[in-house]
């Protein structure tokens, strides 16, 4: 992947800070399985994370970042920066205003709008506070136990997925989605299925962020594009359920299958065109 110039000044690394006062995530949410299972996590997280415990306040000590670390912040800096600048142009061709979220780089336990984070937990989006949380190591786990391609653009993408979370809340999606859920009229199996149409909506709004800065700013290299398929299909919810239990179950997908992230990644990637996403429409009828 290429790098730009810009970077954005919306990123809050906490990284040897010390961690989050001591907060603690019970009730096995370190296990690989959970991990994998709240990756990419839309809506509002807060019913998982609220199974938090404090550890009685204990601080761990600061450490100095070292230059790897260093050059994670910038390359993170100038990731956000370019989603942006590509959706403030999208938003204003389409008579809206972006807001810029913010992103939060941590290791192992930091707090958040919608509770505490833990590094287990994955990447993920919290609508309360508008923010994108991200843990790299995260990435070690994505490579090594769910056998995708790690690159710097398979990054990349994970950031893109979580800023399309942020656009469905912008666009009002994430509120509808919500709604759904605490009405209480729908069985966990429907409520899945419109997981799943919200998850692969945020990949397709990847893949439209990957056509319009590339031809903004030519970022794209050989080789970059399949490493986002490849991160995409690792998390598809076929591909965990068969290296957790051995058998696939489709009506407990909540982000859906390998096949279906690649194709609305893709979809998002060759049009480039945000009106072409309405995965709602084209999974729930």
């Amino acid at each position: 992947m290429k790098w730009t110039n810009d970077r954005s000044d919306n990123v809050d690394d906490r990284r040897g800070s010390g961690g989050g006062g001591g907060m603690l995530v019970g009730g096995g949410l370190g296990t690989l399985i959970i991990a994998a299972i709240v990756f990419f996590l839309g809506g509002d997280p807060s019913a998982i994370l609220g199974t938090a415990v404090n550890s009685g306040g204990q601080q761990t000590e600061q450490r100095q970042l070292n230059q790897q670390e260093l050059q994670v912040r910038e390359f993170v800096r100038m990731v956000t920066a370019e989603t942006e600048k590509t959706w403030s142009q999208i938003f204003q061709q389409n008579g809206m205003t972006y807001i810029e979220p913010h992103v939060v780089l941590f290791e192992d336990v930091t707090r958040s709008g919608c509770g505490t984070a833990q590094a287990a937990m994955g990447p993920f989006y919290c609508p309360a506070d508008e923010t994108a949380y991200m843990d790299m190591s995260f990435f070690n786990e994505l490579q090594q136990r769910f056998g995708a391609k790690v690159t710097e653009f398979s990054i990349a993408y994970v950031m893109a997925h979580e800023v399309g979370h942020h656009v469905q809340t912008l666009l009002g999606t994430t509120q509808k989605v919500d709604q759904l859920r605490q009405s209480g009229r729908y069985s966990e199996a429907e409520m899945n299925r419109v997981s799943v149409a919200t998850e692969l909506q945020a990949d397709f709004y990847a893949g439209v962020w990957a056509r319009q800065t590339d031809n903004r700013e030519k970022i794209l290299e050989p080789g970059d594009i399949e490493s986002a398929i490849s991160a995409a299909e690792a998390v598809g919810d076929d591909n965990i359920q068969k290296r957790s239990s051995g058998y696939v179950n489709q009506e407990a997908f909540t982000h859906g299958s390998s096949a279906q992230r690649k194709e609305w990644f893709m979809k998002g990637y060759n049009t480039g065109d945000i009106r072409q996403g309405d995965t709602f429409n084209a999974l729930l009828k």
